[in-house]
């Protein structure tokens, strides 16, 4: 589900945390010293990926893996694992969509051409992909899209860690909306690391990320709402804040993540979906809570 895509950077960042700090017998102890592994409950609050606000409780596996030639994060959701959400919230049990994940693949230039390429502050560029899928049970209710361009990491000179990624997008299937099989529009996205303090024995961190897409045609494709404006925007914002706090086997996270018309709807636009006009409110803030297994 779209909800989990906020979490991202938390697994990942503390996957590094843990790398960095581990030796060889500590990493035993899981069943991989390069492939990191979690299974997560997760609780969702006001999550604006469509043109309703939605809320679920669900069940994630998340993996995260660096390596010389490949720097990995992907993760599985199974929505509304435990059947609690609003009323418009479907998932596994009740005819909505058994699976949504995501990957982001980014393969290190440096390691490919067997060079150091390094200019400045960037210390490795990469070939950097971002593939999102929902599994719905029909075309009208699944999603495919390939983002793909260049990414990099930012030496800071800080305790403090960037990766910058500008994407193309690939657009297949979008849930029956007017960009299907098109290329349509740009992503940038940074994601930024700080840690902050040992707290009751665990390693608390901030985690985010943002991505900024634009240059969409799909607001232009998609006509006017009940009150005349454009269904759909040709751009996007969110942007995800998190407190993470991280044991050697448990983790918990605590997320505020804002959206500007999420999911490319429009918000504040006029529609009825057959139950009654209603007003989208794709801007404003949704929430998480995260409590997971490291293994």
């Amino acid at each position: 589900m779209k909800s989990i895509i906020k979490i991202s950077c938390t697994i990942l960042a503390m996957g590094s945390i843990h790398q960095s700090s581990a030796n060889e017998a500590h990493q035993s102890m899981y069943l991989s010293d390069w492939w990191h592994q979690s299974i997560n409950i997760v609780g969702s609050y006001n999550t604006r990926f469509g043109p309703i606000k939605n809320n679920d409780l669900y069940l994630e596996y998340e993996a995260y893996a660096k390596t010389d030639l490949i720097d990995f994060y992907g993760y599985i959701d199974v929505p509304k694992t435990f059947g609690v959400g609003n009323t418009t919230d479907v998932g596994i049990w009740d005819n909505g969509s058994p699976i949504f994940m995501e990957i982001e693949p980014r393969f290190s230039l440096s390691g490919i051409t067997n060079s150091a390429l390094k200019v400045g502050p960037f210390k490795d560029f990469y070939f950097a992909n971002n593939y999102i899928f929902d599994m719905g049970k029909n075309s009208a209710a699944r999603q495919s899209t390939w983002y793909m361009g260049l990414g990099t990491d930012i030496d800071t000179g800080l305790p403090f860690s960037l990766a910058a990624n500008v994407y193309a997008k690939y657009q297949w299937q979008n849930y029956g909306a007017q960009n299907e099989n098109s290329w349509d529009g740009y992503r940038f996205k940074i994601k930024y690391f700080a840690p902050i303090s040992r707290v009751l024995g665990g390693d608390l961190a901030y985690i985010g990320y943002t991505n900024f897409d634009w240059g969409s045609d799909l607001g232009d494709k998609s006509g006017n709402s009940l009150n005349g404006k454009r269904v759909r925007s040709n751009n996007a914002i969110a942007s995800s804040h998190i407190l993470a706090l991280n044991y050697d086997r448990l983790h918990y996270a605590v997320v505020a993540r804002y959206f500007h018309n999420g999911g490319q709807w429009k918000d504040g636009t006029e529609l009825n979906f057959g139950n009654g006009n209603f007003s989208t409110e794709t801007t404003g803030w949704g929430y998480y809570l995260i409590a997971g297994y490291n293994f």
